[in-house]
């Protein structure tokens, strides 16, 4: 499908958040928090069926009682209900959804199938969300907004997320897009830099992957991103104990390290080792200044220093 009805999630006219909360602390009480203070100027639903206000807003009990299909729809309800609540947002012409909520095989099987009859599109579950500074959407239960910049950052854990926002918010560094991916039942990191490779909005392109799905496709947006920006990635799960690790986070099975070295650097992107490389690498590329040709000067007071740092260059 790649970018087939990213509209509806990258510039959403309408958003619902299905599982808004007045509940102090709750998932559904700091995305509905998010979205009020996000600065989206669209159309913003509530849906609750104990509560016909949260937060200000008017809510009202179910999907089918929302005045008009929503293009985005947040979901925060508890994973058993999940399924019929996106076949409901499905039959009333909703094109995409981010859903926080996790759940079993069974639970990602049944949304798939609610889904699929109408190509509508799923991020997560099992998710932080979906932030969009320059839609104004903040869609998530992160515990801040971050400032509008140029860097996008798609990575697959929630906790990574918010690691990288904290660092760049008391730095000033701001983002275009923040796609928290999760289980990536249908939305995968192909899908993400399809549409990010095209976006006037994003000047560069930061990864956190633990595993690669529909590798032709991803291969192919790699390549087209990594010409049209820089991107940079760093993949968890690199020994043995590590992927061990990463199953159990999000079912990702890793795969042979050296695999996705070949494919990271025949597709053109950068990979780091570390959050604190991508977090330095971040920092440049926020700053705006690229280097042009080969004019880099290195000033050092032993030449010991002058010689190690020529060969890490």
């Amino acid at each position: 499908m790649t970018t087939r009805n990213f509209d509806a999630l990258f510039s959403p006219r309408s958003i619902a958040l299905v599982g808004a909360s007045a509940r102090e602390g709750s998932v559904g009480a700091v995305t509905a928090r998010n979205l009020l203070a996000g600065g989206f100027s669209g159309d913003l639903a509530f849906v609750n069926p104990n509560r016909a206000r949260i937060g200000g807003q008017l809510a009202v009990a179910s999907v089918e009682e929302l005045s008009n299909a929503p293009d985005l729809a947040v979901i925060a309800t508890p994973s058993a209900s999940v399924p019929a609540i996106i076949s409901a947002l499905a039959d009333r012409g909703c094109r995409a959804a981010v859903i926080i909520s996790a759940g079993d095989r069974a639970f990602r099987a049944n949304v798939l199938q609610a889904a699929r009859p109408r190509a509508m599109r799923i991020l997560g579950p099992n998710c932080l969300g979906f932030i969009s500074p320059v839609a104004g959407v903040n869609a998530s239960f992160a515990q801040l907004t971050p400032k509008r910049g140029k860097l996008a950052l798609v990575t697959q854990s929630g906790a990574i997320a918010t690691a990288i926002l904290d660092w760049a918010y008391g730095r000033g560094i701001g983002f275009s897009h923040i796609l928290s991916m999760g289980d990536m039942l249908d939305v995968d990191f192909g899908d993400a830099l399809d549409y990010l490779a095209l976006d006037s909005a994003t000047s560069a392109i930061l990864l956190y992957v633990e595993q690669i799905t529909s590798a032709r496709k991803f291969m192919s947006a790699a390549r087209m991103a990594s010409r049209a920006k820089p991107v940079i990635v760093v993949k968890a799960g690199r020994s043995a104990g590590g992927a061990r690790a990463a199953q159990s986070h999000t079912g990702a099975l890793a795969g042979a390290d050296n695999v996705y070295d070949a494919a990271f650097h025949r597709a053109g992107m950068l990979r780091v080792d570390s959050l604190g490389e991508l977090f330095d690498a971040a920092e440049v590329l926020a700053s705006g200044i690229r280097p042009n040709g080969d004019r880099l000067m290195i000033v050092t007071n032993g030449g010991g220093l002058g010689v190690l740092a020529a060969d890490a260059l």
